[in-house]
């Protein structure tokens, strides 16, 4: 399935399930997640609007958000060409990638939770196909990516309306930690908006066999969580 034929010609796509399924309402138990980002609050890596806006950045270019959209991409594809084994391929390399085991917790809880809710609120076909194909985990962008394609979802919209979630989800969490103000975690959110916009394109072209990341001190810290001695969050 293409981009264009996920709608007929002419009109413009439904996008209301991604704000539904990104929204924070939707029972994913992200706001219990801060990706690694409180231990580099306690280590003043981020500690104002700058260090936020540089760490949001540089996740979203080199990070394991720009890692997972590419995943997502290659899920939606799979889905969409109906290629079963190639969506096997995503979903057991999306469950392993993950760099420490609270970030592969962080995944697979929100992917399980996300298609759980999926499956019941939005039914769909292939939503049944991937359950009767993988009785593993399943990691949360290959979730999004398995339902956007379902449901007829552009990829473009998907991956943008994804990275902002993730992006969202941080300030959410360093506003609170640090603590921000309000109107300085609305800066960091527009600043994170203009590198959506230029980051989604080239994770949707990122071959499997090129997948990688180089934020390492946002690795190293996720690891480092996990003995932090006072937590707020999961991971």
């Amino acid at each position: 399935m293409s981009e264009a034929a996920a709608v007929p010609v002419g009109a413009s796509p439904d996008l209301l399930p991604l704000f539904v399924w990104l929204s924070p309402a939707y029972p994913v138990g992200a706001f219990a997640y801060s990706h690694g980002l409180e231990w580099a609050v306690e280590q003043q890596d981020i500690r104002d609007l700058a260090s936020l806006t540089r760490w949001v950045d540089d996740l979203l270019r080199h990070g394991g958000p720009f890692a997972d959209a590419a995943l997502l991409a290659h899920a939606w594809r799979a889905v969409g060409e109906a290629d079963e084994a190639r969506l096997v391929e995503v979903l057991e390399l999306s469950a392993a990638f993950a760099p420490s085991r609270e970030r592969q917790m962080e995944t697979l809880n929100q992917g399980d939770a996300f298609l759980a809710a999926t499956r019941v609120s939005w039914p769909a076909p292939a939503l049944e196909r991937v359950a009767a194909l993988w009785d593993g985990r399943v990691a949360y962008p290959a979730a999004v990516g398995v339902a956007a394609a379902a449901h007829g979802l552009p990829l473009a919209a998907t991956l943008a309306a994804f990275l902002n979630a993730v992006a969202a989800n941080l300030i959410s969490a360093a506003v609170r930690l640090v603590p921000l103000g309000q109107t300085d975690g609305n800066r960091a959110l527009a600043a994170a908006t203009l590198t959506v916009r230029e980051v989604a394109p080239l994770a949707a072209q990122v071959p499997l066999d090129d997948l990688g990341g180089a934020a390492l001190k946002s690795d190293i810290a996720s690891m480092r969580h996990e003995t932090q001695y006072t937590r707020l969050f999961r991971s």
